[in-house]
């Protein structure tokens, strides 16, 4: 089967060399030349803009979208949507909210273009480890690619599923998201705690790896961790500074909606926002109210 790809960053291009590797043809394209250049050497076809790799593709059509969130999905869907006919395909994989990507389906839906949603797992290991798939909507389109899914997947019937509807591989990647932000606090704030303990000298690489065998916390993401803490123990050089994605965000506001609770997502969201703020205006203002009800000393800078 043959695949277009735009957006060739390091996911995006792993994923077509995956695909490539499993015999699928890929034509790519991407505004970065050096990367279109790296997927010409993998085995990949080129294209200059994305207008010619939809007619490099025989019909029906297939374009995996691996762009970020936002404003450039819909700018890569009207470069290639007027050239596209019925019972083409478009595929988003990135982190889009689920919403756009249900607005975004009803769209290309009166175009009679299917419109599949894949919220994707795997990161820079996915090359070599498969990727986790969760696919959104119409039965029959995600029966169509299910070659593309099989060769992406870790295994062809493991790590990949039509999970439901147009914007349920979405939703259930936003939440995948937010349940990575909790166990990352959990592992990251643990291993603080052990590291503060210094007089009992513990060697956090080597309490990572007993961990990671038998242990009911064993994870990859435990794994990881382990592999961080072999090449730089004490992390010099690290800031403590930890972006988000959106998806963290998006699956709080989701649980607010819904009323349900969901404390550890939601404080490792603000963890991550305070790692953040260097120079804390409510830390300042704590300190003051300390000193003005209780006469307590403020540190001065």
């Amino acid at each position: 089967m043959e695949l277009g790809v735009i957006g060739l960053g390091r996911m995006g291009a792993n994923m077509a060399q995956r695909l490539i590797r499993h015999g699928h043809r890929v034509v790519g394209f991407d505004p970065g030349s050096e990367a279109v250049a790296r997927l010409a050497a993998a085995g990949g076809t080129p294209a200059e803009s994305p207008g010619a790799l939809v007619d490099l593709l025989a019909a029906p059509r297939a374009i995996w979208l691996m762009v970020p969130a936002g404003a450039a999905v819909d700018e890569a869907i009207d470069a290639v949507a007027p050239r596209l006919a019925p019972g083409d395909a478009i595929v988003d994989g990135g982190n889009s909210n689920y919403k756009d990507t249900q607005s975004r389906a009803r769209r290309l839906a009166e175009l009679r273009i299917d419109f599949v949603d894949v919220g994707t797992s795997g990161g820079v290991w996915g090359l070599e480890n498969g990727y986790s798939l969760m696919i959104g909507g119409e039965a029959g389109a995600v029966g169509r690619l299910r070659p593309i899914f099989e060769a992406l997947a870790p295994a062809v019937d493991q790590g990949w599923g039509h999970v439901g509807p147009s914007g349920a591989g979405h939703f259930a990647k936003m939440v995948h998201n937010g349940i990575e932000y909790g166990l990352m606090q959990a592992y990251a704030e643990g291993f603080a705690i052990l590291r503060g303990k210094q007089d009992l000298g513990l060697d956090l690489h080597q309490v990572a790896e007993i961990w990671r065998h038998g242990s009911v916390v064993r994870s990859w993401l435990l794994d990881l961790v382990a592999a961080a803490l072999r090449e730089n123990s004490r992390l010099d050089g690290i800031a403590p500074y930890v972006p988000d994605s959106g998806e963290g965000r998006w699956t709080v506001a989701e649980a607010i909606d819904l009323d349900i609770a969901a404390p550890v997502i939601t404080l490792a969201l603000l963890q991550r926002l305070r790692s953040r703020d260097a120079d804390s205006y409510s830390d300042r203002l704590l300190a003051a109210l300390r000193g003005e009800f209780g006469g307590h000393a403020v540190r001065r800078e």
